[in-house]
């Protein structure tokens, strides 16, 4: 039979499997984080977050074509982009794992049978697919995210080295590694993880060359693979970027020419350089001398990409990340320099004291008008107390806490490297990577964000919880895991198939089995301790880790290989692959699909789009609306750059507001939103210039004009300057008490209020400012409020942290999903616990007219993002029934629990949501909905009642377990006994009762009547 046809066709039908399950799962329009900047960005040619991606945003821009003209099916079409990219990544694996396979069963001059045909088939089909369906790669596989195509081009290098391999005795073999070296280049556009790879082809290339392994060759391998991958991650990426830098700096500084002058004359040296080297290896037969610079041109001629990001920063496109316009600002946005940097080798702990500041750092260049100017020096703390491998060096008051509770640690404990190498083993890797892998290969308890603490995120679940197999009974598994689509239980059968293969792999092959395993080691343990991950992030990072999941897929496939050697000896041998390839498909790829498949359907999803939608539907014309996350700023861009939604409304990211590229393009007009009444000049905020300014209390009486703040924060005279420890002087913030004079009639002109409510307007907007310094973003906001004069509408999201607010809190009333400021006389008689106040009208009209709901009530699944918006937007429609129930509005409070109740799914998502139903329940009783009420309660006892009593049956094994969710369960649980007492319900109170009581006195030691946070 023709070998090369049934591979390359085994191939092609996997990657149809694979492509056609992703076009059927992928979310329909713009996904949460960061696919909505990325879809926008590639729609537009925009520059997106450092180090950006210019292929990546090219290919998806060529998807995008697809839509023809529609843009409602622009991200539609991007995700499209995903899809196709992850099928093909399969169809490499597929290819890489016939590879593999027939290497290692088929010896020179042995002859190909059927067998042995379908055994190699079978191992690919059963790796492949297996991959198909592993949790975190279908995942991006289904958004317009980098990691497919980053996968993509991590699968291309690793078939074609081992293409490499099968021909490297034939002429021009070495083609194949120069292909290698242009896809890497071509990936540096994409994503960093390809270059992962490198130490691995490193070895193959050793092996095969060589012939036979010695101890020394083997570690001298490793050294120069691991030097490679350092010469272009930091020669190439890096440093030819930095040359090039300096370069310029001399030829504008020194010799007085153009900007770019000394970009160009490296650019030429650099070309003539490697002209005359590669001229120099021909003429010379260096045979590895001229692979190597050949490489270095492909690579440099892929990285080229990037130039793409200058020429469009250069347009100043609307999202233009930091603007990276000329030689330094582009080498800031190559060296992440916005994200900071954290120790690796040698650092501080978490509680080390800052002795000093290390003086001498690195100047801080920026373009002026006609040279490059000074701004600042790069500065570094010094440190007592520091430590090799430091692994728990983030003083922020949640992660040391975090460090001291996983560690066990005393607060007068000064961690050592034990300490750190055990955060490492136990945290870093044992539960952020060894969970994630888990979730892949043996099965998943639910989708809960897992911080290490309490049951949430509980990392394996294949026959039974890990915590019921040391104890050896089944827990009773609560509504959280039961009734939760991510409860996917794969009985452990992938990971052990993976087990298996390597085990064969090694005992029938070491050099590729060893090979195999670096590139796991490499894309996965190595980027731990690359990463050096902070404990409590926002999201799972399950997604950096893909790139050992692909090699552990590799196994998997060989593991069939494994049992029709080991288990099916007396059958023949094409029955045998027969058999291993239908059990191998069936214990890894067949339960992963059936599991995962609930859980990974987006298809009908439109959560992030809507509540993009919504955000925006809840302003005013011509608004300004604050926002400071990925998930309330990018999905609102994406609607606005893409589908063309509100292009009145100015959005302004505060995470990014302290930078002078940012404030710049709010000074211009972005879309049909006219620039922003920012008065400042630029030269007063430059990259260096009023960075913090200290609070100095001068002890002035009584509430100071915010416009009098700006000026004084602006000013240049020394005598309004306060001088620093290092000498220099700063302006400063001389009080905390600020006020807004209000001009009624200019209000009510405006539009700001209604004239019908001019006797609720007040005189002077008067509030204290919440921090201790000002940065240059405060001071921009501060500016925008002194100068709006209510002409345009200010709103924060409501998803944004209450300090961001800068002490304006009493005067910002929802109207949406975003609080408007307004000069009205604040309500006192707000109860405590639902403090949020309510531009009621505006509020009804949104609600009931104007959002949209992501079809939260019929979708398949809703990810920990979707589900948490649920909890918001019971919030909103709880609140708003019980404004209009206050003001006696009962047939609108009527209409709006309808509405609930039509777009709002009831399911519970985790404890939060008996927070919120409880609110609707009250409600609920008022209207006289009694019986849904009693539903409402009935139901979050019965609840709240089957997750405590799983966690207590954790703490009798595990010690005392999840204290946030007890405490706020038997609170909501005691009000819901109060409540349905005040109304009458005693068939609803006594069986509440008894559940409260033996609740209670499981959990005595963390209940209180306090309120939880």
């Amino acid at each position: 039979m023709n070998y090369s046809k049934v591979n390359n066709t085994g191939g092609w039908i996997c990657f149809l499997i694979a492509t056609i399950t992703y076009v059927l799962t992928l979310e329909p329009s713009a996904s949460f984080w960061d696919c909505g900047e990325f879809i926008a960005s590639a729609f537009r040619m925009q520059v997106v977050h450092q180090p950006g991606a210019p292929l990546f945003l090219m290919i998806q821009r060529f998807f995008s074509v697809f839509a023809a003209g529609d843009l409602t099916k622009i991200a539609y079409w991007m995700n499209i982009g995903s899809a196709v990219s992850s099928g093909a990544t399969i169809l490499f694996l597929f290819w890489t794992i016939t590879a593999l396979a027939k290497k290692t069963i088929l010896k020179a001059g042995d002859e190909l049978t059927t067998g042995k045909l379908i055994s190699i088939m079978g191992a690919g089909a059963v790796g492949a697919l297996a991959y198909t369906f592993s949790d975190s790669f279908w995942f991006s596989a289904v958004e317009s995210e980098v990691y497919a195509q980053s996968s993509l081009f991590t699968a291309i290098v690793f078939w074609a080295i081992l293409k490499w391999e099968a021909h490297a005795d034939e002429p021009r073999a070495d083609r194949w590694l120069l292909f290698i070296a242009y896809i890497m280049g071509l990936s540096i556009g994409i994503h960093l993880l390809n270059l992962l790879t490198i130490p691995a082809i490193a070895f193959i290339y050793y092996f095969k060359r060589t012939g036979k392994a010695t101890s020394s060759g083997i570690f001298k391998t490793l050294i120069v693979g691991i030097l490679i991958l350092a010469v272009i991650q930091y020669g190439i990426i890096q440093y030819l970027v930095s040359f090039g830098a300096y370069f310029d700096l001399f030829f504008v500084n020194t010799l007085g020419l153009g900007f770019g002058t000394g970009v160009l004359f490296f650019a030429i040296l650099l070309i003539s350089a490697l002209v005359w080297g590669i001229r120099y290896s021909i003429k010379h037969q260096k045979k590895l001398l001229n692979l190597g610079l050949i490489s270095t041109v492909l690579i440099i001629f892929g990285y080229a990409s990037f130039s793409m990001i200058i020429i469009r920063a250069k347009a100043d496109p609307n999202l233009n990340n930091s603007a990276p316009k000329d030689a330094f600002s582009f080498l800031s946005y190559l060296n992440r320099e916005q994200y900071g940097d954290r120790p690796l080798g040698y650092g501080p702990n978490y509680n080390s004291q800052r002795v000093g500041i290390k003086e001498g750092g690195k100047t801080i260049w920026r373009k002026g008008t006609d040279k490059y100017e000074v701004a600042g020096k790069k500065t570094d703390y010094e440190y007592n107390n520091n430590t090799l491998l430091p692994r728990m060096y983030s003083d922020d008051p949640r992660h040391a806490a975090f460090y001291k509770e996983w560690m066990r640690l005393d607060d007068a404990k000064v961690p050592n490297l034990v300490d750190n190498v055990g955060f490492l083993f136990s945290y870093q890797i044992g539960y952020m990577y060894m969970r994630y892998f888990m979730w892949n290969f043996a099965g998943r308890q639910n989708d809960e964000q897992g911080q290490g603490s309490g049951h949430e995120g509980t990392w394996i679940s294949g026959i039974k919880p890990i915590d019921a197999l040391l104890r050896g009974n089944q827990t009773n598994l609560p509504p959280s895991t039961i009734e939760s689509n991510a409860y996917n239980r794969f009985f452990f059968l992938p990971l052990i198939m993976g087990i298996i293969g390597a085990l064969w792999h090694f005992k029938r092959n070491q050099k590729d089995a060893g090979v195999v395993a670096l590139l796991f080691f490499f894309t996965g343990i190595a980027i731990v301790l690359y990463l050096n991950q902070k404990p409590l992030e926002p999201r799972e990072r399950d997604y950096a880790y893909v790139g050992s999941f692909y090699a552990f897929s590799i196994w998997i496939g060989l593991g069939a290989l494994a049992i029709k050697e080991w288990l099916f000896k007396k059958l023949s041998p094409t029955n045998g692959a027969i058999a291993a390839t239908i059990i191998g498909l069936l214990a890894a790829p067949v339960i992963m699909a059936q599991q995962g498949w609930d859980d990974h359907d987006r298809s009908s999803k439109m959560v992030a789009h809507d509540i993009a939608l919504d955000y925006l539907e809840s302003c005013a014309p011509n608004a300004i609306l604050f926002t400071y996350g990925d998930n309330d700023t990018y999905p609102l861009w994406y609607i606005q750059e893409v589908e063309n939604v509100r292009p009145d409304i100015r959005i302004v990211n505060l995470s990014l507001f302290d930078t002078d590229w940012y404030i710049n393009g709010l000074r211009q007009k972005q879309n049909e939103s006219a620039p922003l009444p920012i008065s400042m000049k630029p030269e007063q905020y430059v990259q260096g210039e009023r960075d913090v300014m200290p609070y100095d209390d001068y002890k002035i009486a009584g509430n100071v004009e915010l416009k009098n703040i700006v000026d004084l924060l602006l000013s240049n005279d020394e005598s309004d300057k306060v001088a620093m420890q290092d000498g220099t002087k700063s302006n400063f913030l001389p009080t905390k008490n600020f006020k807004i004079t209000v001009d009624p009639q200019q209000v009510i002109s405006t539009g700001t209020v209604p004239a019908a409510d001019a006797a609720k307007i007040i005189p002077e907007l008067t509030w204290t400012f919440n921090k201790g310094y000002v940065t240059k973003g405060t001071l921009a906001m501060f500016d925008i409020l002194a100068h709006n004069n209510w002409k345009r509408p200010i709103y924060f999201a409501s998803t944004v942290p209450s300090e961001q607010y800068n002490g304006l809190d009493k005067y910002l009333y929802s109207e949406g999903l975003a609080l408007r400021l307004l000069p009205l006389k604040p309500d006192t008689t707000t109860s405590e616990d639902r403090a949020e106040q309510l531009n009621t009208p505006v509020l009804y009209n949104n609600v009931m007219n104007k959002f949209k709901w992501g079809n939260m009530k019929t979708a398949t699944y809703l990810d920990p993002q979707s589900s948490d918006d649920t909890f918001i937007f019971t919030n909103l429609f709880s609140n708003l029934a019980g404004s209009l129930i206050k003001e006696g509005k009962m047939a609108e409070a009527k209409k709006v629990v309808d509405k609930y109740y039509a777009v709002m799914p009831q399911k519970f998502y985790g404890i939060r949501t008996v927070v919120v139903k409880f609110y609707m329940a009250e409600n609920l009783y008022k209207l006289g909905e009694t019986a849904k009420a009693n539903e409402i309660l009935t139901q979050s006892a019965d609840y709240i009642n089957k997750e405590l009593t799983y966690l207590a049956d954790l703490s009798e094994t595990k010690g005392l377990t999840g204290s946030q969710s007890v405490q706020t369960g038997l609170y909501y649980l005691d009000r819901m006994i109060r409540t349905a007492k005040a109304n009458g319900q005693d068939k609803v109170s006594t069986p509440l009762e008894k559940i409260f009581t033996g609740l209670e006195a499981r959990f005595s030691v963390y209940y209180s009547q306090q309120t939880p946070q």
